[in-house]
């Protein structure tokens, strides 16, 4: 099959904490492949503009929005300045995280708050913003990026696994709800990927070595390892695809 089947060329894409990593990852390949992106980010507005002018280079149109989509109304500048741009809003990626934690009993109210506005009250901001177009439109494609530690859990990450799991059971219910308006919404959920967000993780040689043992693969993801499965999900050749969770983790956690 040729990348015009695919059917993204044209598409307009909005990919939350896009200025690094998987979120940097997938705009650039939606770029390559067409579509036109809008790059959110909070803090780096350098790294935000790089991306922009790489997709700018593959010939599409491309912006960055600085908004905190853990605020409602972050995410509805972001909405607005997107639809103000391009009038129209196809593809939504949720990707806007952070990976903190501790033991249980150290866990601070502030940790806990701020793991679940980023990573699952930021899921629900955006959707809830992006939706009302999408339904308009009669199309769209979302989807959130979660986590293994969603779906087995993760010690001394309880607040990072109970945010991911609540984006898995907030992916299936709003496939359930949305599917009569021609969109779908499905999850991934990365295992070790080499980014910065796991960047102190992986630096330590040895430790790097325990967990590349513990993936039948062999190897810690990179960015694009987990962007491809994404554009596969924002495409046409899964139009059919709603309401689940692709697990791309190398065999390390095996999910039915």
């Amino acid at each position: 099959m040729s990348s015009e089947s695919l059917q993204l060329a044209g598409r307009v894409a909005v990919i939350t904490g896009a200025s690094r990593g998987i979120g940097r990852a997938v705009a650039e390949r939606l770029a390559q492949l067409g579509a036109h992106v809008v790059i959110n980010y909070v803090r780096d507005e350098v790294a935000a503009n790089e991306v922009v002018s790489l997709a700018r280079g593959m010939g599409v149109e491309a912006i960055s929005v600085k908004a905190d989509v853990s605020t409602l109304g972050g995410a509805h500048d972001l909405v607005a300045q997107t639809l103000a741009r391009f009038k129209r809003l196809d593809l939504l990626i949720c990707n806007a995280g952070i990976w903190e934690g501790g033991a249980v009993e150290n866990i601070s109210e502030e940790m806990w708050d701020r793991t679940m506005a980023i990573n699952l009250k930021g899921t629900w901001t955006v959707c809830r913003e992006a939706i009302p177009q999408m339904k308009e439109q009669r199309f769209g494609r979302i989807v959130v990026v979660s986590s293994t530690a969603g779906q087995r859990g993760e010690a001394h990450y309880s607040n990072y696994a109970a945010s991911k799991g609540g984006q898995i059971s907030f992916t299936k219910a709003l496939s359930t709800e949305l599917g009569p308006y021609g969109i779908t919404v499905n999850a991934v959920a990365p295992g070790w990927v080499d980014t910065e967000l796991s960047g102190d993780a992986l630096a330590n040689a040895a430790s790097r070595r325990s967990i590349e043992s513990a993936i039948p693969i062999g190897r810690v993801a990179s960015a694009d390892d987990i962007a491809w499965p994404i554009i596969f999900l924002c495409s046409e050749w899964a139009r059919h695809i709603t309401g689940e969770v692709l697990n791309v983790n190398g065999g390390s956690v095996l999910c039915g």
